[in-house]
């Protein structure tokens, strides 16, 4: 029997002590004490039922706009499996339900596919349809609230909860559902169109992202939101950060609104790195950027207190 419950009946993977880098864009962070990967949606409602309410759970997705602190996760760390939740239906002329683990781009493939528009700017997410879900995610003029019905989710002790799109309280790069919520699937809205103006329209996207940013890079995305009325980059860039290091961190060249781990870095130094930009950008706008790169763990000896304060 686990210490952090009884897991009898349990079908998907449990890894103790897991190595969680791999699984982010970074590459750097500490193991997960507990690592859970559950076969289907019945299997993850098992597992939480039967899970110590004291046990504190974390949810990754691929990774793409995580930084997994260097002293590791404590307690469970759920990561859903592509086979149990990465697929797509389209269930009637203009529905496609999607599970949580479907990475954002293959949304938009899969809406294409079946002829239907709205979908494009998925094709410029590195994440996954529950991460999406979680954080309002947008890019090129979209975002995820303008196609989301409704979305399929288990809380903390197991129990299903259906939300609508009001019930899900989006806003610029944040929902307010509750965090103890884990997304399963979505029910999407597109709009009957041509498959060549869809193409064209995500071939727009993509040529953005390879021209304007470092996708090819170990960088976690865009790092700070943009505040109301301006764009983080041009803050940063205006602070003289372009290019500036913290050991193997570095603020991209080519999009100073990124960072990059240039081969050795760890995850202290991104995190010291951010918040250097965030101070320096105080110091010469006044404006207080926001971290849009999600920051979890526990640190390894040497704390990062924010320069600002607060998170």
């Amino acid at each position: 029997m686990s210490p952090f419950g009884d897991f009898t009946g349990i079908r998907g993977r449990i890894t103790p002590n897991a190595d969680i880098a791999p699984f982010t864009w970074f590459r750097v962070g500490g193991p997960a004490e507990l690592l859970f990967q559950p076969a289907d949606a019945d299997d993850l409602a098992l597992f939480l039922s039967q899970l110590d309410s004291g046990v504190p759970v974390t949810v990754v997705g691929v990774g793409s706009n995580l930084l997994v602190r260097d002293g590791g996760i404590a307690g469970v760390t759920i990561r859903l499996s592509a086979k149990g939740f990465g697929q797509a239906v389209r269930e009637d002329s203009n529905h496609i339900r999607a599970g949580a683990a479907l990475p954002d781009k293959r949304l938009a493939a899969f809406a294409l596919g079946e002829g239907l528009a709205g979908f494009a700017f998925f094709h410029g997410i590195p994440g996954t349809v529950g991460g999406a879900l979680r954080m309002n995610a947008g890019a090129s003029g979209g975002e995820t609230r303008e196609r989301l019905i409704e979305a399929a989710a288990i809380d903390r002790i197991g129990k299903a909860h259906t939300l609508s799109n009001v019930d899900m309280g989006f806003a610029y790069r944040h929902s307010s559902a509750p965090d103890d919520l884990i997304f399963t699937s979505a029910l999407f809205a597109g709009i009957p169109s041509d498959p060549a103006a869809i193409r064209a329209e995500m071939d727009a996207v993509e040529k953005h992202r390879e021209t304007a940013q470092p996708i090819r890079e170990k960088t976690g995305g865009s790092t700070f939101t943009n505040p109301p009325g301006r764009k983080a980059w041009q803050l940063i860039d205006a602070a003289g950060c372009r290019g500036v290091h913290v050991g193997g961190a570095m603020v991209s060249e080519m999009h100073c609104n990124f960072l990059i781990n240039t081969g050795g870095a760890t995850a202290l130094d991104l995190e010291r790195l951010g918040e250097t930009v965030r101070r320096r950008v105080l110091e010469t706008s006044g404006v207080r950027l926001e971290w849009e790169i999600k920051r979890v763990g526990r640190f390894a000896g040497e704390e990062v207190a924010p320069f600002l304060g607060g998170d």
